[in-house]
C-alpha cells in the first residue's frame, strides 16, 4: 500500500475534531492514525514545541488560571505527542505544557501517537483555527504555511478542513496586509473585519485609516464607507470617476454585497468590483 494510500483515513478524519482522529476512547482506531497510541508520563524537558503550531500569542490571565489549576489538581487531559528522534513532538496541547512548567511540574501525562509530518500540521489547524479566539492573522499565516510546506492548494486544504473554500480564500488574502496592520490586528487594537475592508487600498492609506479607526472608534460599517471613498479619489490616477447626475446617489455597498465581492475576489484571484444600479 503506498503512503498516500495509507494515510486517506487520517484526512477522511479532518474536520471533525481531535476525538474523531484518535478516536473516542483517545485510542488509534481503523487506521485514522498509523501505529499504536501509547499514554505515560514524560518529562517536560523531552517535549519540544511543535513548530507548526498556528497559535503565537496565549492569553496571560488564562494560562494563569491554568497554571494554578495543574498545581492543584495536575494535568487532567493528557497532551498529544509523537517520537521525534531522541525526544517528543508535541501535537496537541501547548497551552497545557506552558502551564506545566509554569506550575513547576517535572512530566506530564501524554498519549504518544505516530502521524506524519503533513498529519501534524493538519492537526493543529483543526485544533487550533477554527476557535473563535484564535487571532484571524494567525489564522491567515497558519494556512500559508500549510500551503507552502505541503504544495497543496486551496480547494483541497477547504476539503480536508471540511472548511468553506470562499471563507479560507478570505483569510488568505489578509496575508497581503503589511506587517504594522498585521500587528495591530494581533494586539486588538483593529479588527480582522477592519483589516479586510482595507485590503483594496495601499500600504501608506491602510496605515492612516488605521490609525483614524483608533481614534475615533470607527466600525467596520464606516471603515468600508472611507475605503470606498479613498478609493473614488485614487481614481484620479488614471481610472475616470463615474458622472453622477445632480440629486441621485449612487447605490450603497451593503456589508453583503461586500461580502459577496471579496468572496469573487478570492474565487478568481482577480480584483473584483460590484458595480450597483438603481435597481
Amino acid at each position: 500500500m503506498d503512503d498516500q494510500t495509507s494515510q486517506e483515513p487520517f484526512r477522511r478524519r479532518l474536520g471533525r475534531g481531535l476525538n474523531a482522529l484518535l478516536g473516542s476512547s483517545g485510542m488509534a482506531t481503523d487506521g485514522g492514525i498509523s501505529g499504536t497510541s501509547d499514554q505515560s508520563d514524560i518529562s517536560l524537558e523531552l517535549i519540544e514545541r511543535n513548530p507548526m503550531q498556528p497559535r503565537k500569542h496565549f492569553e496571560e490571565s488564562a494560562l494563569i488560571d491554568l497554571s494554578n489549576s495543574i498545581r492543584q489538581h495536575g494535568v487532567l487531559q493528557p497532551l498529544i505527542v509523537r517520537r521525534f528522534g531522541e525526544v517528543y513532538q508535541l501535537i496537541a496541547g501547548e497551552r497545557r505544557l506552558i502551564a506545566a512548567k509554569r506550575a513547576g511540574l517535572e512530566q506530564v501525562p501524554c498519549r504518544v501517537i505516530d502521524v506524519p509530518d503533513q498529519g501534524v500540521c493538519e492537526v493543529a489547524l483543526e485544533e487550533n483555527l477554527k476557535r473563535q479566539d484564535l487571532n484571524v492573522i494567525e489564522k491567515s499565516e497558519a494556512f500559508a504555511t500549510y500551503l507552502n510546506l505541503f504544495g497543496c492548494g486551496v480547494e483541497e486544504l477547504s476539503r480536508r478542513l471540511s472548511m468553506d473554500r470562499s471563507t479560507l480564500s478570505n483569510f488568505l488574502r489578509l496575508n497581503e496586509l503589511p506587517e504594522e496592520i498585521k500587528e495591530l490586528v494581533r494586539g486588538d487594537r483593529i479588527s480582522g473585519g477592519h483589516a479586510r475592508a482595507m485590503l483594496s487600498l495601499d500600504p501608506l492609506q491602510q496605515q492612516q485609516l488605521a490609525d483614524r479607526v483608533q481614534k475615533e472608534g470607527m466600525s467596520v460599517r464606516k471603515t468600508e464607507e472611507a475605503v470606498r471613498e479613498l478609493l473614488a479619489a485614487n481614481s484620479d490616477n488614471g481610472a475616470t470617476v463615474p458622472f453622477k447626475k445632480p440629486g441621485k446617489s449612487k447605490p450603497e455597498m451593503t456589508p453583503h454585497v461586500l461580502s459577496l465581492q471579496d468572496q469573487l475576489r478570492g474565487l478568481l484571484g482577480a480584483n473584483v468590483e460590484i458595480v450597483l444600479k438603481k435597481k
